[in-house]
């Protein structure tokens, strides 16, 4: 059974479903030139239509790409959580976990609390034997936190979703298993 609709906690974030009124500032954090240089940019309606998949992906599984929000001051600063990548590529199917912080929230290790989280939900909660991630081989930021996060490279391959010739079709993925997370649990950080 799935859970309805979970939030999560960290002790500077809150991973959150997302409301009608975080539309704008979601859309001007896929504008930023710094978050879109490793993804495909985004009109307003994009965003909006990547925020309804993920409210679709939330009533089907009650968990997906959560709103990420500072607890402090409350502002959206991004997205982080989990997806079915269900589409054909080597290692799918599979549940992807992914991230995006605004600009001024990078480097500062609230994409790892956030991943970190998301992580602890996959394989406690959801009880998954594994959680993959990608993103293209240029965007160190990212696959360098999948390293941190313990996640090991499985290789490369070309996204399906992207047309061949596209700048960023060639994806690395990562991947890392219950077995393994709860192993890294067990160490301090």
């Amino acid at each position: 059974m799935e859970p309805a609709g979970i939030d999560l906690e960290t002790p500077r974030l809150r991973l959150r479903r997302w409301r009608a009124e975080d539309r704008p500032r979601f859309a001007a954090i896929n504008a930023e030139p710094a978050v879109q240089r490793h993804l495909n940019p985004l009109t307003r309606e994009g965003s909006d239509a990547m925020l309804d998949r993920i409210d679709a992906h939330f009533a089907r599984h009650g968990w997906g790409f959560w709103a990420v929000e500072e607890r402090e001051g409350g502002a959206l600063i991004g997205l982080c959580g989990l997806a079915r990548a269900d589409w054909p590529a080597f290692f799918t199917p599979a549940v992807e976990i992914g991230w995006r912080l605004s600009t001024p929230w990078q480097g500062r290790g609230l994409a790892r609390e956030a991943a970190s989280a998301a992580l602890d939900f996959a394989f406690g909660t959801l009880e998954l034997d594994r959680v993959v991630s990608f993103t293209v081989p240029a965007n160190t930021p990212s696959w360098g936190l999948m390293e941190r996060l313990g996640m090991r490279r499985l290789g490369e391959f070309d996204h399906p979703n992207l047309p061949e010739g596209h700048a960023l079709r060639r994806h690395v993925v990562y991947e890392t298993t219950a077995a393994e997370h709860r192993a890294r649990s067990a160490v301090p950080r």
